[in-house]
């Protein structure tokens, strides 16, 4: 048999792809910049192919880089599924395990559910990645991630996925806003022109577009936030109205603030929280425990109706 790469040297590869740069790369690895700098010429060498072109300005992966940075994510994926598998086999959420979530769900759901939860698994050691929905599908499918929270709808391809509740938004504005003199709002009376969103990237924008529906001949907002935080301090600000999640009114994000909330009539729009891991991955049956246990968490809490959760690619 020939000789082959090994897992450090890919793993150097990879690290180098998404830094493009040998020193930073070193260091993220925990070794010198020699010692990187010669892993990867060996990888060259055994594969009898340039991986990396390299001068005193620049480092740039050639064609051929670029395939062997995607087929050792994914080899490196796998390696990362067989030892979680033999560390998980025997005790359920136990040891270490890398929860991604977006924004617009962390820091609403997860500090009242996380203290809970190590209360009723022990063993568990929780990291915690907060980042957009995009950003951290790239991290499961590259088993950097092993679960992430996310909101559907989103295309989460092949992957494992398992709904835990609805989530509703609300219209929210100013307290002197006629709009929210009644008790609760009809989606055709939204303006679209006074809507503020978020940032472009966050799937809570897309899902505000979505449920307003397209509205000819009314101009979108040019006026975008970065954070829910931000968007609320706009909209008190007096630049617009916005849609919150349900998660969030529940949480208190408008506590403090001259800001009214007002349920929709009809049809109210919502998202629907979900986790989702890779098929193929060890963690998949801590994902269904951990889904599990944050809809019985939410029951517990009183807030809302929880819906019957649904799987999606349960076979492997």
């Amino acid at each position: 048999m020939p000789a082959l790469p090994t897992l450090r040297q890919l793993a150097y590869l990879v690290e180098l792809s998404g830094r493009l740069n040998f020193r930073a790369a070193a260091e993220a690895q925990f070794v010198t910049q020699s010692t990187l700098s010669a892993g990867i010429q060996e990888l060259e060498r055994l594969l009898g192919v340039q991986l990396v072109e390299r001068d005193k300005r620049h480092v740039r992966l050639t064609a051929a880089g670029e395939d062997v940075v995607a087929r050792g994510r994914e080899l490196l994926a796998a390696a990362t599924d067989l030892a979680e598998a033999a560390r998980s086999a025997t005790r359920p959420l136990s040891g270490p395990l890398r929860l991604g979530a977006i924004p617009t769900i962390a820091p609403f759901l997860l500090p009242s559910a996380l203290p809970e939860l190590r209360r009723a698994y022990g063993e568990l050691k929780l990291y915690l990645r907060e980042d957009l929905t995009n950003r951290l599908i790239e991290r499961l499918r590259g088993g950097r991630l092993d679960v992430a929270l996310i909101a559907l709808p989103f295309d989460t391809g092949d992957l494992y996925v398992r709904e835990l509740f609805k989530d509703e938004f609300a219209f929210v504005a100013r307290e002197a806003d006629p709009a929210v003199r009644e008790k609760s709002v009809t989606l055709r009376s939204v303006d679209t022109g006074d809507m503020l969103l978020l940032e472009e990237g966050h799937c809570l924008r897309d899902h505000a577009i979505a449920a307003c529906g397209p509205r000819p001949g009314r101009p979108e907002s040019r006026v975008e936030a970065t954070s829910l935080t931000t968007l609320i301090q706009m909209v008190e600000g007096g630049l617009g109205v916005t849609l919150l999640p349900g998660i969030a009114l529940e949480a208190g994000i408008l506590q403090g603030t001259r800001l009214v909330a007002r349920p929709f009539s009809v049809s109210a729009p919502s998202r629907t929280l979900a986790l989702v891991a890779r098929r193929t991955s060890p963690r998949r049956r801590d994902a269904d425990l951990l889904a599990e246990f944050l809809i019985e968490h939410r029951r517990r809490s009183g807030h809302a109706r929880v819906p019957v959760p649904r799987r999606h690619g349960a076979k492997a």
